[in-house]
């Protein structure tokens, strides 16, 4: 029996590539905007979240802020003099490598390496990221948040978790209405979650999150800045930015 032509699946979720005039145009963008702004960042990021970095779009609305390959951000700033979208800039391709980006402003340098040594962003950890820290269950009756904050500001888990923490390989069980870990009395060892700098699966930061524990942390790197006033590109110490 043929196929009904009427059965079709059509996949709402399909991205459509990056064609070479997608390209051409960002780079053309990238060039003729450098002319009109006083400084160009590179920056990095930590814990790629789309939702913070518009954020950071918003915030910095009267700047320009450009993603994309490396290699065409490289060509788009020019590695000789003669091919350089300014004076100087050329310097900063050095540092276009790994998950960078641009930003053009007028904004004083300083001001911008403020803004970005004081944005912090804490989120729960995905698949795939070394744990920042370690993070335990205690035994006896399990709280919401799993003994982060003393047991006279917490409240027992939900008893309708309990089933999920077991499908997750926590040894839970219930006890007089309570998910209990070992003994209600508190005896038992704590069930380990993770230790820190383990690489994280699905199933420990599914457990994570049960808990309301955030290991990932959004943050944006300064690494250098060219200011068109003096052609000169200036390295940024990230050392430095923490401290700050």
């Amino acid at each position: 029996m043929p196929k009904s032509k009427r059965a079709k699946v059509f996949h709402m979720t399909q991205v459509n590539k990056k064609t070479r005039e997608d390209k051409e145009k960002l780079f053309q963008n990238i060039r003729d905007a450098i002319p009109e702004y006083q400084h160009c960042f590179v920056f990095s990021v930590d814990n790629m979240r789309n939702s913070y970095l518009k954020e950071v779009r918003h915030e910095m609305s009267d700047s320009r802020i450009f993603f994309g390959k490396t290699k065409l951000m490289v060509r788009a700033l020019g590695t000789t003099d003669a091919e350089a979208a300014a004076p100087g800039i050329e310097g900063l391709t050095k540092y276009l490598s790994g998950t960078v980006g641009l930003i053009l402003t007028n904004r004083p340098a300083d001001s911008v390496l403020e803004y970005f040594a004081n944005l912090s962003q804490v989120d729960f950890a995905r698949a795939g990221v070394a744990a920042s820290r370690s993070f335990s269950i205690p035994p006896g009756v399990v709280y919401a948040t799993a003994g982060e904050v003393p047991a006279e500001h917490d409240v027992p888990l939900e008893h309708s978790i309990e089933p999920e923490l077991r499908r997750l390989g926590v040894p839970t069980k219930m006890v007089r209405g309570k998910v209990v870990l070992g003994e209600e009395n508190g005896e038992g060892e704590p069930y380990v979650v993770c230790k820190e700098g383990d690489v994280l699966d699905s199933r420990q930061t599914r457990l994570l999150k049960l808990f309301s524990v955030c290991l990932s942390e959004f943050k944006v790197q300064i690494l250098a800045y060219w200011s068109s006033a003096s052609g000169k590109v200036t390295e940024v110490d990230t050392n430095d930015m923490e401290e700050e």
